[in-house]
This record gives C-alpha cells, sequence and structure tokens, in this order.
C-alpha cells in the first residue's frame, strides 16, 4: 500500500477519481473486510483511487440509545486490519484532541466531522498528527466559510488537506446541496469531496433517529462529479435497512459498481 505521500499524490492526481466509501459505523470487523474488499476490486477495475471510511464511535447520533460503535481501541483495531488485509488507505473521524494521536497510529486520513468544522484545537491536533486531514463543510456554513477553517489548518502546518461539501441546512429535518459550493470550495485550492449519502440525510427526519432519501444520492453523486468535485464519499452496506446507522441514506453495496461506471465516464469527460 501507497504512504502517505503517495496517497496524497494519488488524491491530488486530476486524471482520477477518488472514492472515499464503507459503512457509517464499524457494525463488525467482518462487514467492514466484506465492504472494502468489493469496492477495492470495483475501484482497481474501474481506475478509481479508493480509501476506505468507517467510523469507531458516532458521537452525534440522534438518540442517546442509538448504536455508537466500538470504541476507540476495539475500532482502532478491525480498521488496522482491513488496511494490513485489504490494502486500502483508511480514513475515521476523530470528535476529540484526545483521539488525533491514536487514530493517527492507523487511519490514513483524519476526518473533522461537519458539526465540529469550526473547532481550532481540533482541527490543529489533526493536523499536527501530520496525517492528511479532511474536514467536512459544517450544514450551518456557506462555502466560502471555509477559508477560516483552512487558515486554522495552515496556521497549525496543515498542508495536505481534502474539504467535503455534505449539504447545508434547509429548514427543519431537510438539507439542499448547492452545486455551487464544489467551484466555490475549489477556489481555496485543496481537492473537493462530495458526500453523496449525507446530503440526502433528514437530520431527526425520523423521531428518535435521521431518515435519509438514498434514491436521490446517485443523482447528487453525478451532478457534483459534473460540477468539478474531485471525488465521492459514499457510505454503503449490504443491506442498508439493517444497518445500525444512517441506513436510510446508504446506498446498497451492490448498487456501487454500476454507480461508479457512470461517475468515471462523467470525471472524464469533465476533465
Amino acid at each position: 500500500m501507497l504512504n502517505d505521500s503517495g496517497i496524497w499524490k494519488s488524491l491530488k492526481a486530476p486524471g482520477r477519481l477518488i472514492l472515499i466509501a464503507g459503512p457509517c459505523v464499524i457494525e463488525s470487523e467482518e462487514l467492514c473486510l466484506r465492504v472494502a474488499s468489493v469496492l477495492k476490486r470495483t475501484c482497481d477495475r474501474l481506475g478509481v483511487f479508493y480509501v476506505f471510511k468507517a467510523s469507531y464511535d458516532k458521537a452525534n447520533r440522534t438518540s442517546a440509545k442509538s448504536f455508537r460503535g466500538p470504541g476507540l481501541a476495539e475500532g482502532l483495531a478491525v480498521l488496522a486490519r482491513v488496511r494490513e488485509r485489504v490494502g486500502v488507505p483508511i480514513l475515521t473521524d476523530i470528535h476529540s484532541e484526545a483521539q488525533a494521536p491514536a487514530a493517527a497510529r492507523v487511519a490514513n486520513i483524519l476526518q473533522i466531522p461537519a458539526f465540529l468544522c469550526r473547532q481550532t484545537d481540533l482541527i490543529t491536533a489533526a493536523v499536527r498528527t501530520g496525517r492528511i486531514v479532511n474536514v467536512k463543510k459544517g450544514q450551518f456554513l456557506a462555502p466560502e466559510e471555509m477559508g477560516q477553517v483552512i487558515a486554522k489548518a495552515k496556521s497549525a502546518g496543515g498542508k495536505r488537506l481534502l474539504l467535503t461539501e455534505r449539504g447545508t441546512t434547509f429548514g427543519y429535518h431537510n438539507l439542499v446541496a448547492d452545486m455551487r459550493a464544489i467551484p466555490i470550495m475549489g477556489r481555496l485550492g485543496y481537492p473537493v469531496i462530495f458526500d453523496a449519502t449525507h446530503s440526502v440525510q433528514l437530520p431527526g427526519g425520523s423521531g428518535d433517529r435521521s431518515g435519509g432519501q438514498r434514491e436521490f444520492a446517485p443523482v447528487l453523486a453525478r451532478s457534483a462529479v459534473a460540477a468539478g468535485a474531485k471525488g465521492v464519499f459514499i457510505e454503503t452496506h449490504p443491506d442498508p435497512d439493517q444497518a445500525l446507522s444512517d441506513g436510510p441514506n446508504m446506498i446498497p453495496l451492490a448498487a456501487i459498481p454500476a454507480l461508479l461506471k457512470t461517475l468515471v465516464k462523467v470525471y472524464t469527460a469533465v476533465h
């Protein structure tokens, strides 16, 4: 597998679509290995650069009763085995400064969740690990405001950064994906990723959990790539209706190959 310098070079390469994908949360090692293996084979065949994503802890679930994941130590052990056995880069999110060094020992890319994108100390801690950092745009921010987030990262020494658009709050229990955000954030000088599945989430829309409209995720993914996104972020599961987190907005694993094939065609046409 590539080292971080090689991963960053691939993420920046203009001729190759990026896929960041996996289950929302680590439900089991078996699930993670299955999803990572299927997606790696698909991406290798299509010439897509693949990064596996899963969370060891979902700290912002709607309800305190919801499944959060196996926790830091057990979750990172699972991610380490995925990295070693499947041979793919790993992305996972962190929620506190204390988690950054531990997560950085396993993950090639540390992700700042959208709700935490303005947390200066968290951004600083992530950057200072030396890992690539992916910052999700908050649902409450205009795309140009990510310039201030970039400034915080750069002031801490951050040079290898990704920006991810994941929709903007639009009234109650709804998000809107404004494709103008892709070129606007692109002007900040870093690769822009589009989170297709969280953009169709209906936050808190099912009472004690979020709802979603997964049927629109492929539509938005195609639109974002056409608008200039360097890659797409997709949460997927073999059976989304049985997933322990974010099932309503996840794309079924079996549907990913056909979607990726289309996205590669759109990406090629644009670039």
